[in-house]
C-alpha cells in the first residue's frame, strides 16, 4: 500500500489488476439474472445490483419498467425517494400518497404519488406487506444518538446522507432529499396514535415490484429504520433487478380500482400526450 502511495505507475498496476474483482455488492454489468419472471427476455433486462448494507444506489428507469426488490436475507430495509426524470422538481409525496388513497398501507396494487398529482410508481406485486409511510429515514443525529456515530463515511451510514449520495449523480442536491417511504419495515399505528415498528428480521427473499408509470429517477438507502429497536446497527443486502415493459394499458386493474387512482393515472397519460 505504501509503494502504491509513493508510486503513481504502482497505484496504477495495482488497479489494473483488480479488474475482473467481484464482490457482492457491485452493479452486474452487463447486467445478467437467472430468475427473470416469464416471459421476460434476458435482453430486457437493464439493472441489477445488489445493494450492500448500509448502501445506496439510485437509477434512472423509463415509463413501463419494472423494478424489482428482494430482501435477500430478511432485515433489508429500502427506503426510496422517487423524482421525475426530465422535471426533478415533481417528486414524491408522501402525504399525498397516503390522503389520495385514503390508506397509510402500502400493499399490491398501491400507487406512489407525486405532488403533482400524478403516479411515478405503481406496486404490481408485494408478498412482503410490511412498509412505512409514516417514519421517514435516519439522519447523522439520529445515528449518532442511537450508536455513537452517524457518519456518512463511518461504520453506522444513515439513511439521509446515502439519499444525498445518490441524488448527487442525478445532479440534485441535499434541498433535494425529501420524505421517503420505506419497504421491508412495517409501522402500525395503534388506535392512541402510538406508532409500533414491524422490523422483523423476517423469511429471507420477500418480494416487491414496483412499475414505472412515469420516466422516473429512483433513489435506494438500505440502512437500519429510524425506529429499530435493537441497539446494534443492524441491516441485510437487499437486490434490484429492472427489466423493461409495457406502458400500463387502460384497463389495467390497478389503473382502474379506485376513482382516485384513475384520475392519477390520467394525469400521467396527459403530461405525456405531447
Amino acid at each position: 500500500m505504501t509503494e502504491t502511495l509513493a508510486n503513481p505507475l504502482a497505484a496504477r498496476d495495482h488497479a489494473r489488476a483488480m479488474e475482473g474483482t467481484v464482490t457482492e455488492s457491485m452493479p452486474i454489468l452487463p447486467p445478467v439474472a437467472d430468475d427473470l419472471p416469464p416471459g421476460v427476455a434476458a435482453e430486457d433486462l437493464l439493472w441489477e445490483e445488489t445493494i450492500a448494507a448500509g448502501g445506496y444506489a439510485s437509477r434512472g428507469l423509463s415509463r413501463g419498467t419494472r423494478l424489482r426488490l428482494i430482501d435477500l436475507k430478511g432485515d433489508a430495509c429500502a427506503s426510496l425517494q422517487v423524482f421525475n426524470a426530465e422535471m426533478p422538481t415533481e417528486r414524491l409525496n408522501v402525504a399525498d400518497t397516503v390522503k389520495v388513497q385514503w390508506n397509510a398501507y402500502l400493499d399490491k396494487g398501491k400507487l406512489l404519488l407525486s405532488d403533482m398529482g400524478r403516479v411515478l410508481l405503481s406496486i404490481e406485486e408485494d408478498d412482503a406487506g410490511t412498509h412505512d409511510c409514516f417514519s421517514g429515514t435516519s439522519n447523522a443525529v439520529t445515528n449518532a444518538a442511537k450508536y455513537g456515530d452517524g457518519r456518512n463515511s463511518g461504520p453506522h451510514p444513515n439513511g439521509r446522507d446515502r439519499f444525498q449520495l445518490g441524488a448527487a449523480k442525478h445532479g440534485l442536491g441535499r434541498r433535494d432529499v425529501h420524505p421517503c417511504v420505506t419497504l421491508f419495515k412495517g409501522i402500525k399505528v395503534e388506535p392512541d396514535g402510538k406508532m409500533v415498528p414491524i422490523i422483523g428480521p423476517f423469511d429471507p427473499g420477500r418480494t416487491v415490484v414496483l412499475r414505472a408509470e412515469m420516466d422516473v429517477i429512483v433513489v435506494i438507502a438500505n440502512c437500519p429504520h429510524v425506529l429499530d429497536p435493537r441497539e446494534e446497527w443492524t441491516v441485510t443486502p437487499l437486490r434490484a433487478t429492472a427489466w423493461r415493459g409495457p406502458v400500463t394499458p387502460e384497463n389495467d386493474p390497478i389503473r382502474n380500482d379506485t376513482p382516485e387512482g384513475l384520475r392519477a393515472f390520467k394525469n400521467v397519460e396527459d403530461y405525456y400526450r405531447r
